[in-house]
């Protein structure tokens, strides 16, 4: 079974964006708010490979609030 997590954990798409929201230690849905959606959709917009612009506005929306974390 592990081995099935590992490759889900693989074939997920925006891992760089999941990456920055743990490091930054925020949750998904603090980072939705700030970008402008919900957290249900933000969670389906990360299925698909995202724009570059998309990442760039998200990554914008998680250094925000790692600034008015500290």
């Amino acid at each position: 079974m592990a081995s099935v997590k590992r490759k889900e954990e693989k074939d997920m798409k925006n891992q760089d964006v999941r990456q920055a929201i743990q490091e930054a230690g925020l949750k998904q849905w603090q980072v939705a708010e700030a970008y402008g959606l919900h957290e249900g959709n933000f969670s389906r917009l990360l299925r698909k490979e995202l724009s570059l612009e998309k990442k760039a506005k998200i990554f914008k929306a998680i250094n925000q609030l790692k600034g008015g974390n500290k």
